[in-house]
């Protein structure tokens, strides 16, 4: 009996000391990021938003554990809070595909409003777009400024601007006339000849 406490006892033990760490993303299960890697590339590529920043998101947030739910009701890999995830079409917050690529573009959404400033758009991502507007600038909660030191130091997303591709469509029209556009939509569905991207 007494070694049988003594494991329960050990056990308890570690799972005290391992848990913060995991919760804390110091310590990240590489099986777990691997599993996810092809498809935070695939989306990443999709909406031009560099697949590292993605990751170091994600190990922030929930450190890849795709039913993690936080106090404050975020929920999933990108932790999207409800709100969030129905404005940009997100149906099951548990589903990777789904809450990534709804985390995706709400990031692409917040590098375009704060012109790539890398530390204004973490600001916005873990406290929100009113609390960056309201202190003009980064908010002095500690939660948020250990979330923008965590990623750009120790997840190595060490970077001032957020870099994004932007594609210019060039076509000319049935006229012969020239048009450049960064609309996809608007460039298939009036192009005539074939398409030249550059960026």
């Amino acid at each position: 009996m007494d070694s049988f406490v003594k494991k329960i006892a050990c056990f308890g033990l570690i799972i005290l000391c391992v848990g913060p760490l995991l919760r804390a993303g110091l310590y990240t299960n590489p099986q777990l990021k691997a599993e996810y890697d092809e498809l935070i590339r695939r989306i990443a590529k999709k909406y031009r938003v560099e697949h590292t920043l993605i990751h170091s998101i994600i190990r922030a947030e929930s450190n890849y554990d795709r039913f993690a739910v936080s106090s404050k009701g975020a929920l999933g890999l990108m932790q999207l809070m409800p709100a969030t995830a129905i404005q940009y079409g997100v149906k099951n917050v548990f589903d990777p595909t789904e809450n990534i690529e709804g985390g995706v573009k709400y990031l692409k959404d917040l590098i375009k409003l704060y012109n790539g400033k890398t530390k204004l758009v973490l600001a916005a991502y873990n406290a929100g777009q009113e609390a960056v507007k309201k202190y003009n600038g980064i908010p002095p909660y500690r939660e948020t400024r250990n979330y923008i030191s965590k990623i750009m130091n120790r997840f190595g997303y060490n970077k001032d601007y957020i870099k994004g591709k932007t594609v210019i469509y060039k076509f000319y029209d049935k006229d012969g006339k020239l048009w450049m556009t960064d609309d996809r939509t608007f460039y298939l569905k009036h192009k005539n000849n074939s398409p030249s991207e550059d960026s």
